[in-house]
């Protein structure tokens, strides 16, 4: 190539070469959002339980699932109970603002209004958790829920999750063979199950997880329950006391709340909305599974390693607490219409629901036994 010739191609190569950085310059100056990467949304969650309970991880599958899903856009934080306010101040906080979210139980703020005890742990219609929480989704449960939140003017959005297996009667020094043997039993347990076990003859100390156990061993109770194998044993129940008995009337239906700050709520966008109330499913289904796998280990833990007397309770305290429940709901939807609506709303879902169900079910026990060759208890 001559030099006259170099000196045109050099020139067209530096004119490309200023005009694709006039228009990346351009490009930057017209959509500056591009080059930079958005911010995400920090939701600071705390739970209501202690360091160590099972209740923490699952928890976390349902902040893991959201953190994953929306794609850096919205990051949560969880927090144990305690670490900002504690178990039982977890509803006042989020709706205060001073946490963006909680994860716990309506039984743990059901001072407000023995109607948020309803939401998981209430009168017994025939309903177990999962045909209960089904109720919250399908069966007019959620909108019950929401006019009780607008009642009491707590600022919060809030959704369910874990259909919780049947919390155990609980850990006492002695079996419980007779209801007469609750009069005057110093006994942990929460929300509308205080009730219950007053109504039994009871005296009812209501205490978070983390306190359950300093409480036994300063004799401040004598007995308690709490949800279940794996929490209870992480507790250190079997290092106190030896006598456990599965199965009770008093909290057969209960499942996690989680919430979050109304305002914080609105700030997320509708996709974002939706990544969250999805992520409350996926962890519905993550934490039973999570449960029946740590549970059903943990209980043979106790049995074998612990030498913990694992009983299932008696048919005649069942039938007592069912009585007991009859008075109780009685006197409470007497006092209050809205928790009379609430009873009402769940004995309609539960007529039809739980006569299909108990129709059609299966006998599981009876396939158990005679596969494994051993009769369970009745």
């Amino acid at each position: 190539m001559s030099k006259e010739q170099h000196k045109p191609e050099a020139a067209r190569r530096k004119f490309l070469t200023g005009a694709a950085a006039a228009t990346a310059g351009a490009a930057t100056l017209g959509f500056p959002m591009i080059a930079k990467s958005q911010s995400p949304i920090v939701i600071k969650m705390q739970g209501s339980w202690s360091a160590t309970d099972i209740f923490n991880e699952m928890a976390q599958e349902f902040v893991n699932r959201v953190n994953a899903m929306s794609g850096g856009r919205l990051r949560v934080d969880y927090l144990v109970g305690g670490a900002v306010v504690k178990p039982f101040e977890v509803m006042d906080a989020v709706s205060k603002g001073v946490l963006d979210a909680g994860h716990t139980v309506p039984v743990y703020w059901y001072g407000k209004s023995k109607v948020a005890s309803l939401f998981g742990s209430g009168p017994i219609n025939g309903c177990d958790a999962q045909q209960t929480i089904a109720w919250i989704y399908r069966g007019g449960g959620l909108d019950l829920y929401k006019e009780l939140l607008d009642k009491l003017g707590l600022n919060v959005v809030g959704f369910f999750a874990l259909p919780m297996p049947t919390q155990p009667l609980g850990w006492f020094k002695k079996p419980i063979t007779d209801a007469k043997q609750l009069k005057g039993l110093k006994y942990r347990t929460v929300g509308l199950a205080a009730d219950l076990f007053q109504q039994m003859g009871a005296k009812v100390t209501q205490l978070p997880g983390g306190e359950i156990i300093p409480a036994l061993e300063r004799g401040v109770i004598d007995a308690f329950e709490f949800n279940n194998p794996t929490s209870d044993s992480r507790f250190g129940a079997q290092d106190v006391i030896k006598n456990y008995e599965m199965g009770s009337f008093h909290q057969a239906m209960e499942f996690f709340e989680i919430i979050i700050n109304k305002k914080k709520w609105d700030s997320m966008g509708k996709d974002l909305q939706a990544i969250w109330q999805y992520g409350v499913e996926a962890a519905n289904s993550a934490n039973f599974w999570t449960g029946l796998d740590n549970y059903s280990r943990d209980l043979q833990v106790l049995i074998n390693k612990h030498k913990v007397n694992v009983i299932r309770t008696p048919k005649a305290v069942f039938q007592a607490q069912l009585e007991a429940w009859d008075v109780l709901t009685q006197k409470l939807s007497s006092e209050d219409p809205f928790f009379a609506r609430v009873v009402e709303s769940q004995r309609k879902w539960a007529k039809d629901v739980v006569y299909y169900w108990a129709y059609n079910d299966a006998p599981f026990k009876m396939g158990y036994e005679h596969v494994f060759k051993t009769k369970l208890p009745a």
